[in-house]
C-alpha cells in the first residue's frame, strides 16, 4: 500500500484528460495481462553458474554482461511452444480485457521485425518469426485490446541508449539522436504494421527530457490518435498515470491510473523464483485496486521455449472463475461510497453499490452508514441471488447474511436503491 500522493499530483498535470472519452475502455476495463518476454528468458536469472540476484529481465545489467557475450543469446532462441491463440485465450480465461507484451525492453533485443536493426527476434534467431504479429491477429479474432511496451529511455545493447556504463561511455552518447533516429522510426512500425494499438506502455524514464516526453506523446497520437500513452514517458505526461510496481495506493485516486503487478518476484523468467502469490491475493488485490478507482495490470514471464509457467497459468483460470461468478463488481464499474471500512472495499455503477467482503462476521451481520446521495433499499448476494435481510435506520443499516461466509475470497452484497448513488 502506497500513498496516493504522487497520482493525485500527476492527474493535477492532466487537467481535462479526466473526462478525455478515449480512455472509457480503460476506465471501464480494470484487468489486465502484461507479458514480460525476451531473450532473458534463456538465463532465467542465472549466469555463468551464478544465481544472479534481482529480477530477471535486468540480468543483463545486474550481471554486466557485456553486449557481445548477450548478443549470443538470440542463436539460442527458439520458442516452438509459442502459441499466440493459447495466450489470448488464457488472457480472455482469466477474465482480462487487454493485454500488454515486450516490444522491447531494457536489453534492447526487439522481439518484433524491425527495419531498424537485425537485432529482432526475426532476423537473429532460428525462430524467424514475428509474435507480435501473431499475437495482434489473435487479439483481434478474440475480442482484446493489444498495447505494447517499449522501453524509451533505457536501451543497454544500442551505444546512444540510456543504462550500459560498463560497455558504452555515457557522457559520449548521443541520447537526442537515439529518440529521433531509432525510438520513434520503432514507434511508427511498432504503430503501423500491427493495426489497431490501444496504448503504448514506455518505463524508467531517467534522463528523458520533457520536451523529449511530450515530442513522443504526440509522435503516437499523431500515428493512432486512440492509442493511450500510459506516465512513465516521464516529466509528468501521457494520458494516464502509473503507481509504482506493485504499490496500490491507500486510498480512492480521482485519476486514471494503473498498476504493474507482478504474480510471483519478478517480471522475466526466472527459473528460481517460486514465491507464487495465492490466487485469493491476487483477487483481493484486483478488488482493491478497483474500489479506489484503478486498474491491475498482472504479468506473466513465458519460458524461452513459449511456455507461461502453469502456476502462472492456474492463478489466472482461478481469477478468471471468480470473476465470472462477481465480474459485474469489477468492469465498469467506479469507487464505492465505503472507503474507510476496514472489512470491505466498495465498487459501484448507477443504482447498485458493491460491497466486497473480504472478513466475514461470525455472526453475518455487518453495519454500513446511510450513503450520501441513495438509499440502501434491497440487499442480495451477487453470485446466487439470494436476498439479505436489510435492517435500515435514520444513520445505519445492517446486513443480515449467513454465519457462514458464502466465498471465501471475497464476497460480493449487492445493494440496490430506487434512486441511483451518484458515480465517482
Amino acid at each position: 500500500m502506497v500513498d496516493g500522493g504522487a497520482i493525485r499530483q500527476e492527474a493535477q498535470q492532466r487537467a481535462g484528460v479526466r473526462e478525455d472519452p478515449r480512455l472509457d475502455w480503460f476506465r471501464d476495463a480494470k484487468f489486465g495481462l502484461f507479458i514480460h518476454w525476451g531473450l532473458y528468458a534463456i538465463p532465467a536469472g542465472v549466469w555463468n553458474g551464478r544465481q544472479i540476484p534481482g529480477i530477471g529481465e535486468w540480468i543483463m545489467q545486474h550481471a554486466r554482461i557485456p553486449v557481445a557475450d548477450y548478443e549470443r543469446l538470440a542463436g539460442q532462441f527458439n520458442p516452438e511452444l509459442f502459441d499466440a491463440a493459447r495466450w489470448v485465450s488464457l488472457a480472455r480465461d482469466a477474465g482480462m480485457q487487454y493485454l500488454v507484451i515486450t516490444a522491447k525492453h531494457h536489453d534492447g533485443f526487439c522481439m518484433f521485425d524491425s527495419a531498424l536493426t537485425d537485432y529482432d527476434i526475426v532476423g537473429a534467431t532460428p525462430f524467424g518469426r514475428d509474435p507480435l504479429k501473431e499475437l495482434a491477429a489473435e487479439c483481434e479474432r478474440q475480442g482484446l485490446k493489444l498495447g505494447f511496451y517499449y522501453s524509451q529511455t533505457q536501451d543497454w545493447h544500442h551505444p546512444d541508449g540510456d543504462g550500459n556504463d560498463w560497455d558504452y561511455d555515457e557522457a559520449h552518447k548521443d541520447f537526442a539522436g537515439y529518440i529521433e533516429h531509432y525510438v520513434k522510426p520503432q514507434m511508427r512500425e511498432l504503430l503501423t504494421n500491427y493495426g489497431p494499438i490501444c496504448l503504448i506502455w514506455f518505463d524508467t524514464p531517467r534522463r528523458i527530457t520533457a520536451e523529449q516526453s511530450r515530442s513522443l506523446v504526440d509522435f503516437v497520437h499523431a500515428l493512432q490518435p486512440d492509442c493511450l500513452v500510459n506516465g512513465r514517458i516521464g516529466n509528468m505526461l501521457g494520458d494516464y498515470a502509473e503507481t509504482r510496481d506493485n504499490a496500490i495506493p491507500d486510498a480512492a485516486v480521482d485519476a486514471d491510473w494503473e498498476v504493474p503487478a507482478t504474480i510471483n518476484d519478478t517480471w522475466g523468467f526466472k527459473a528460481h523464483d517460486h514465491n507464487w502469490k495465492s490466487p485469493q491475493e491476487l483477487i483481493r488485490k484486483l478488488v482493491d485496486v478497483t474500489s479506489k478507482g484503478g486498474n491491475y495490470l498482472l504479468n506473466v514471464g513465458p519460458t524461452a521455449e513459449g511456455l507461461i509457467p502453469q502456476p502462472s497459468v492456474d492463478r489466472l483460470l482461478a481469477m478468471g472463475e471468480w470473476l465470472r461468478r462477481s465480474g459485474a463488481s469489477i468492469y465498469g464499474t467506479r469507487p464505492g461510497p465505503l472507503q474507510e471500512a476496514g472489512w470491505c472495499r466498495s465498487t459501484q455503477r448507477p443504482g447498485k453499490i458493491y460491497l466486497h467482503v473480504f472478513d466475514w462476521p461470525a455472526d453475518g451481520r455487518m453495519s454500513i452508514p446511510a450513503f450520501p446521495g441513495a438509499a440502501a433499499d434491497r440487499a442480495s448476494l451477487l453470485a446466487t441471488g439470494e436476498p439479505l435481510d436489510l435492517l435500515r435506520s435514520a444513520t445505519t443499516s445492517t446486513i443480515v447474511g449467513p454465519t457462514m461466509s458464502p466465498d471465501a475470497i471475497d464476497t460480493v452484497i449487492v445493494l440496490e436503491a430506487d434512486r441511483p448513488a451518484g458515480m465517482a
